[in-house]
């Protein structure tokens, strides 16, 4: 059980562009919400959060207000101008609108919809007795490192011809395999991440924040142990248009027919 004393600002990334869904993936159709309404609404009905702040994209925050904005504000959220590159950027601006009575900083990505309240049970307790708490699911793959440059296969690679026989080998092309390393001890990270409020202010005011991926690893630099609890399969973040028909397939939604599709630009 969580604190009662517990108050969290929740901070919700949206200031990314999109670029590897190809659209704006946040104002895509969850069952009848965009994708970023569906990331905000748990929380809506969580007592330990006191205030919700989405972070927009900074150049263009008026439109994104027009779009998001009448919905975000019925619930109660707050836009604020995010970061323009990096996603620590975005956080660290918006850690300036944290209320000074709140306890607690959670951080989720806007992308993420499928959250769910079991999740953030075992979160907030764990919060509760952790100055840092993230969600992450146990790798069950093999892990490979593999070189960053894509090489071709030749026509008579036998490594192709093993793979493709004798069609699409002048196509092929891959990335070579430098080693396999070790599952073990090895988690996925999700979001949200839960942070003592002053744990994660200091951090993010005292560390080189560059090449950060996530908020952890902000408050890990600073010297800080950091708590996983079990993640969730279904809290999967949307990257791709794989992932979204993914995410409606746990939200129980049906992908919006062709009339449809212009409708979700009211939200």
């Amino acid at each position: 059980m969580s604190d009662p004393d517990m108050k969290i600002c929740l901070i919700v990334t949206a200031a990314g562009s999109s670029q590897r869904f190809g659209a704006d993936k946040l104002g895509e159709d969850l069952g009848g919400r965009p994708v970023l309404l569906r990331a905000v609404e748990p929380f809506t009905k969580r007592t330990e959060v006191t205030t919700i702040l989405v972070a927009a994209p900074p150049d263009s925050i008026d439109a994104f207000t027009t779009r998001f904005g009448p919905t975000l504000l019925f619930h109660g959220v707050r836009i604020v101008p995010g970061g323009r590159t990096a996603r620590w950027e975005t956080v660290k601006a918006a850690l300036a609108y944290v209320p000074e009575d709140c306890t607690h900083v959670a951080i989720h990505d806007g992308a993420r919809p499928c959250v769910s309240n079991e999740l953030l049970d075992r979160l907030f307790a764990a919060a509760a007795i952790a100055a840092a708490v993230v969600p992450g699911l146990e790798v069950s793959d093999t892990v490979k490192r593999v070189g960053a440059e894509r090489v071709a296969a030749a026509e008579d690679d036998a490594l192709a011809d093993a793979i493709l026989g004798d069609a699409g080998c002048e196509a092929a092309q891959g990335r070579l395999v430098e080693a396999t390393l070790p599952r073990d001890g090895l988690v996925l990270v999700q979001t949200p991440q839960v942070f003592a409020r002053g744990v994660l202010c200091a951090a993010y005011s005292s560390v080189d924040l560059h090449g950060a991926t996530d908020d952890a690893s902000v408050v890990e630099r600073a010297g800080h142990a950091v708590m996983v609890v079990d993640g969730d399969p279904r809290n999967i973040k949307v990257t791709t248009k794989a992932d979204l028909a993914l995410a409606r397939i746990f939200s129980n939604a049906r992908a919006p027919a062709a009339t449809d599709r212009a409708d979700h630009l009211r939200f």
